[in-house]
């Protein structure tokens, strides 16, 4: 009975040194842990957990970082963006094509050299020679020179023309030998009817200066949307850029999830699972990382494509770093105001003005093309002539040559300011289809043109309204969101540094502070 006593006194003894050894046990395990966590947190801090921040790349194969700012990137945009570019030439080709169409009402010189000599046989006594077979030389020189040209105004033409011709011959039955002959004239078409207002060629004109200003506009559209196209593609790469933070920041949580449990797992205070899982969180934050790289590399490529002059500029190898960052301000809009402002500016209702007024050209001289067609020609020449003039003696076939008086174009010059020899001549051309023409469709054609692109007009209009008041009401309710997520945001840092207090105290894991 005793011994049996002794051997309950022992149990009981070894028991309680069984259990205070346990207790002291599990008071070196938490310290151990604690210790072994704090070793883990500053390795994740220094970067040497493998997979939980970005290695960075050699220094040989670095690209070179450039800081940019919002206005930085709309003046590289304004400077380089290669669409703006090319829509800057289309102005200067609109200039040229009107260059070439008002080439038409530019003075036009013309002039003619001619020489010859002609010999015919003489077949007649007339023919100026002493037998029948001789031949008869004729020399000939032409010095021809004039001007014509088109007049914008009234859709007239006029033309001036300087002839001059030098005639030599053997014939004897010529009276200057040489000859010189001068003949001026001038000439002026003028239109009364059709053709008097307006014509092909001015309306071409016209319509190619509105072109002309048409493509100014879309200039100018294409700069507004090229800076706005910036202004987004910006304001996405920096989203882009902190979004990569963030993943980086939940990667670094979640392995250092993985390394907490791993150290719980080896002190034997956690099961194997619970490593199973914080690793497939671990997986998951990576993934979520290698997504926000992509995306952030395609927004700095949609950013670059907007700011550089091509792949040989200087920022398409760099690497862009966004230094702005937004500012929220909450505004009120006017919507009325805006939708004025809208009505007043925007480019898709001013080009739309512009082809109406283009039509209108096209349809009065549609219009002018029915009136009878009546053109007044003025002419009014002078003639001189002067030579050497041949003295004869007899008539007929027995005249003959006894002397000259000596001569030159000078007379030809003096008959001709003499005015010894004037002619004029007025004329009136008239014609007018009978029955329907073609012209008459054309006309109908482009009223219901004007008439279509009038009522296209009236819907970019409704639809300018209805965009500004759809954005504005957008703009509202993303101010609203803006600031409900501002609040969220805050109440979620709150919950975050709560988290990690309590974690600090070993009332959390690393898996709530994630999740938080």
């Amino acid at each position: 009975m005793r011994r049996n006593g002794s051997i309950w006194v022992l149990t009981t003894a070894f028991v309680f040194a069984g259990v205070a050894t346990t207790a002291r046990a599990q008071q070196i395990s938490e310290a151990r842990i604690r210790e072994l966590i704090k070793q883990a947190a500053d390795r994740v801090a220094n970067g040497e957990i493998s997979g939980g921040v970005a290695q960075p790349a050699p220094a040989g194969a670095a690209r070179p970082v450039v800081r940019l700012t919002l206005d930085d990137a709309v003046k590289f945009a304004l400077e380089r963006n290669l669409d703006i570019a090319v829509q800057r030439l289309n102005p200067e080709i609109n200039d040229l094509s009107v260059a070439s169409i008002r080439s038409v009402y530019h003075p036009s010189l013309t002039s003619t050299l001619v020489t010859q000599s002609t010999t015919t046989p003489s077949t007649s006594t007339i023919s100026g020679t002493t037998g029948a077979g001789e031949g008869v030389i004729v020399g000939l020189g032409v010095y021809n020179g004039g001007i014509a040209q088109s007049i914008p105004w009234g859709g007239g033409s006029m033309t001036v023309a300087l002839n001059n011709d030098r005639r030599t011959t053997t014939s004897l039955n010529t009276l200057y030998n040489p000859t010189y002959n001068t003949n001026w004239s001038g000439s002026y078409v003028q239109p009364i009817l059709r053709g008097f207002k307006i014509d092909s060629t001015r309306q071409q004109l016209q319509v190619t200066k509105i072109s002309r200003d048409i493509s100014d506009v879309q200039l100018r559209a294409t700069i507004t949307n090229t800076l706005s196209n910036v202004r987004n593609a910006y304001w996405d790469y920096v989203f882009a850029t902190q979004a990569v933070e963030v993943a980086r920041q939940s990667l670094a949580l979640a392995a250092k999830l993985v390394q907490d449990n791993q150290t719980r797992v080896e002190v034997g205070t956690m099961a194997p699972i619970d490593v199973v899982s914080a690793q497939s969180e671990q997986a998951t934050r990576r993934q979520a990382l290698v997504s926000a790289e992509s995306s952030r590399r395609t927004t700095e490529l949609a950013l670059k494509r907007l700011i550089v002059a091509g792949t040989q500029d200087a920022n398409w190898n760099a690497q862009l770093d966004p230094v702005d960052r937004p500012e929220f301000r909450a505004e009120p809009v006017d919507i009325d105001a805006a939708v004025r402002n809208a009505l007043s500016r925007r480019t898709d209702l001013e080009i739309a003005k512009k082809h109406i007024s283009a039509n209108d050209f096209t349809l009065k001289f549609l219009q002018d093309q029915l009136k009878p067609q009546a053109d007044v020609t003025a002419t009014y020449g002078l003639v001189g002539l002067g030579g050497s003039q041949l003295i004869t003696a007899g008539t007929g076939v027995n005249r003959t040559v006894t002397g000259s008086l000596p001569g030159g174009y000078g007379d030809a010059l003096s008959t001709l300011f003499g005015r010894n020899f004037p002619r004029w001549t007025v004329s009136m051309a008239f014609s007018y289809p009978l029955g329907l023409s073609s012209q008459e469709a054309s006309v109908a054609r482009a009223r219901v043109q004007l008439n279509q692109v009038q009522a296209q007009m009236k819907q970019i209009e409704l639809q300018v309204a209805t965009d500004v008041t759809n954005a504005a009401v957008t703009s509202q309710s993303a101010a609203e969101a803006v600031q409900a997520a501002q609040a969220a945001r805050e109440l979620s840092q709150k919950k975050l540094e709560a988290e990690q207090s309590k974690f600090e105290v070993g009332m959390s894991t690393n898996y709530f502070v994630v999740q938080a």
